[in-house]
């Protein structure tokens, strides 16, 4: 029974030095789902230079945690044939390992200013919290002023802590958000996202649309950037 019970602890003391070497690859995997949004176990593994098998054995281990999950991929136009591989995205659990900016102290604060002001208190926070958006856009703007505005909107906000990047889409664009720093604020005052988007629609200059949001469980704040229409050809008289 002695050595039954000697060689089950030595068994169980490599499971937990193999776990924590694979620890800062699994951190890998999971700053990778932040930074770029939900993907494939295949995505995963040729960005980060890994094999398949071990990609998935880092993701059942986060699933197992409750830091990642498995979704069904989002489907923009017309779905191809065959079953899309699944996405794994962070749960709030797992965005909890990365910094946060704003903790229970800021939900409590913003509960005491919608108590005494009211909803439009709130609003008015969250517009003076993203004004500074609006200069760091005017300068990339003013300091690159070949680079698209939707990019340099992207790299605001990437400065801001929301590590965004656009992409191209059938009707325009898509300016992706894969982290926000007040989404557990966000979840209970939506003013900030509110204000988030009129800042994109102002420095851009045209109406846009949230599609998806972290604070309400997505796993990447999307707004869609239409397309601007061309002017029609002026006609002969």
């Amino acid at each position: 029974m002695e050595i039954e019970s000697t060689t089950t602890r030595r068994s169980d003391a490599r499971l937990r030095g193999a776990d924590l070497g694979d620890a800062p690859t699994r951190e890998r995997v999971a700053r990778s789902i932040l930074e770029l949004g939900p993907s494939t176990a295949a995505t995963l593994a040729e960005r980060l230079d890994l094999t398949p098998a071990a990609v998935r054995r880092h993701l059942d281990h986060l699933s197992e945690e409750g830091a990642v999950e498995a979704r069904e991929p989002r489907v923009y136009g017309t779905r191809g044939r065959g079953r899309p591989a699944k996405v794994f995205a962070l749960t709030e659990s797992g965005r909890d390992r990365f910094d946060q900016q704003y903790d229970d102290l800021a939900v409590q604060a913003l509960r005491y200013l919608a108590e005494t002001g009211g909803d439009e208190a709130v609003l008015a926070f969250a517009r003076r919290r993203v004004a500074v958006l609006e200069t760091r856009y005017r300068e990339i703007a003013e300091q690159r002023p070949d680079v698209e505005p939707s990019v340099a909107l992207a790299e605001a906000l990437t400065q801001s802590g929301y590590a965004a990047s656009v992409r191209e889409s059938p009707i325009g664009q898509q300016l992706c958000q894969q982290h926000c720093p007040v989404s557990h604020v966000a979840h209970e005052f939506p003013q900030l996202c509110e204000a988030e988007t009129e800042v994109i629609s102002r420095v851009l200059g045209r109406h846009v649309q949230r599609l998806a949001t972290i604070a309400h469980g997505d796993g990447v704040c999307t707004t869609c950037i239409p397309q601007v229409p061309s002017p029609a050809p002026a006609t002969r008289g």
